[in-house]
């Protein structure tokens, strides 16, 4: 089968469609991909369209760049056992072995899954008003194969957006006991 040759028309819009993708491994430019303009500048493109059934109109494309927008980095939890980038050595022995003193302490026994969302959301909220440095939250081991709900879910919870910036390490309370979390939160600011 050949290969379809882009129009001069067609190649413009396909430019002005992939003008801010960027290539998910570094390598050859593409032929039809230039570089991108360093001024923001308006370009006109005619298009050949239908246009009311007629298929000779000519339309005028107008593309306009549009300003790059910085999303703010949030930093993801760490993974349980998984030291964080940031967290030094000491902390970081002291954590994991136990020897941190334990500031305030959740047990989620006996909740349903959203309950112990609630009541987990409002421990780290007031966790960070508080200023506690070493919190320890219990889910049990859980009666199924896997573990109980609470336990599976909350690596999620520490995932989210509003509680992984608190977050600098998360071990379990003893290498025995998996149903036990404790979280090193980070300094208030």
């Amino acid at each position: 089968m050949a290969k379809r040759v882009l129009g001069d028309d067609e190649a413009a819009l396909w430019r002005a469609f992939v003008h801010d993708v960027a290539p998910l491994r570094t390598g050859r430019r593409s032929a039809l991909a230039p570089a991108k303009p360093a001024c923001k500048a308006e370009t006109s493109a005619p298009v050949s369209r239908p246009v009311g059934g007629k298929a000779s109109a000519m339309m005028t494309v107008r593309l306009v760049e549009m300003p790059t927008v910085q999303r703010p980095r949030v930093r993801p939890a760490p993974h349980v056992g998984v030291r964080a980038p940031g967290l030094d050595d000491t902390q970081w022995r002291r954590l994991s072995r136990g020897q941190m003193r334990v500031d305030a302490k959740l047990d989620l026994h006996g909740y349903i899954v959203q309950e112990a969302f609630e009541e987990f959301h409002r421990f780290m909220q007031r966790s960070r008003v508080m200023g506690w440095r070493c919190v320890e939250i219990v889910t049990g081991l859980g009666s199924g194969v896997r573990g109980g709900s609470i336990r599976r879910e909350l690596p999620h919870w520490l995932h989210r957006a509003d509680i992984a910036p608190m977050v600098l390490g998360v071990v379990h309370s003893h290498q025995g006991n998996q149903g036990a979390l404790r979280l090193l939160l980070r300094k208030k600011r």
